[in-house]
């Protein structure tokens, strides 16, 4: 049996990043449906389900991708709705819309390397968007004290309302980012800093970082200048900066990449996996 991964995306055209991904990990067809809706989702994997023997179902799989991560929770919902795994009629599935779940988990483990994460005080920038609202998710499981920055405050409430629901215990906390006051207070006694917002967008200025004395890790996910913390170069990897570690985008890439990789070759293993943020983090930690 042929391994086919089936490629569900949202957007107008289905990545093209993510089909080169899939062929590195062993897909051996790849099924790309672009413009995918949530109502047209049944259809799709009841085409997958029900053209092989529920023994063979392992080699056949569903990534959900696209820019827009809510519409992609959607299409996963629909996805796991439209299966029928009493009878053994499933196959497993992906989620990582935009590369959110495996930026951020390559972010969490880099951020693990230097830090004891259930002793950290963690502020993440641009916390309400997709990346930023897995990498708070996956920081909390860990243990971690995080602030939620946004500039707009009621949103990262929101975020953490929706994260604590997910999260028993989680510790969090919605912060406004809007000026540099904001940015110093919302830094103040935090180990950890993630700046996971827009690309192009200068979210933690120099000066406000370093005048917080207790910061020991500062992880950058943009790599389009300018940078979203200033002083950390894209390349970065564990480089010692004004006396704290520092990570750029590509230097959590490569991390990304192998985790990306890794979770597409795992959805052919077994047919009743769902990968989301927690699963897709597990197996980066089982990476060597």
């Amino acid at each position: 049996m042929k391994k086919i991964l089936i490629q569900l995306d949202g957007d107008a055209q289905a990545s093209v990043f993510d089909r080169v991904v899939a062929v590195d990990a062993g897909a051996e067809e790849i099924f790309s449906h672009c413009g995918v809706k949530p109502e047209q989702v049944e259809a799709l994997v009841h085409g997958a389900i029900f053209t092989r023997h529920p023994n063979d179902l392992k080699d056949t799989a569903i990534f959900v991708g696209g820019s827009d991560a809510a519409l992609g929770e959607e299409i996963l919902a629909a996805a796991l709705k439209a299966m029928l795994p009493k009878f053994g009629l499933r196959v497993s599935i992906l989620l990582d819309p935009n590369g959110a779940n495996t930026t951020a988990a390559a972010a969490v483990l880099a951020a693990r390397k230097h830090l004891d994460l259930k002793r950290t005080n963690a502020l993440v920038l641009g916390g309400t968007g997709p990346v930023g609202q897995r990498v708070v998710r996956l920081l909390a499981r860990e243990g971690a004290q995080v602030r939620v920055g946004s500039r707009h405050v009621g949103r990262a409430q929101a975020v953490c309302l929706k994260i604590e629901s997910l999260v028993p215990n989680a510790q969090l906390e919605a912060v406004c980012t809007d000026s540099s006051v904001d940015l110093a207070g919302a830094l103040h006694e935090q180990t950890l800093v993630v700046a996971a917002g827009a690309a192009g967008i200068n979210l933690l200025p120099l000066d406000v970082r370093l005048a917080c004395v207790k910061l020991k890790v500062a992880i950058d996910l943009n790599a389009v200048p300018p940078v979203g913390i200033e002083g950390v170069e894209p390349t970065d990897k564990a480089k010692e900066r004004e006396d704290m570690i520092v990570y750029g985008a590509l230097g959590v890439g490569g991390t990304k990449m192998k985790i990306h990789r890794a979770a597409v070759a795992r959805l052919f293993e077994s047919n009743d996996q769902t990968l989301d943020a927690e699963e897709v983090y597990g197996i980066g930690l089982a990476l060597k």
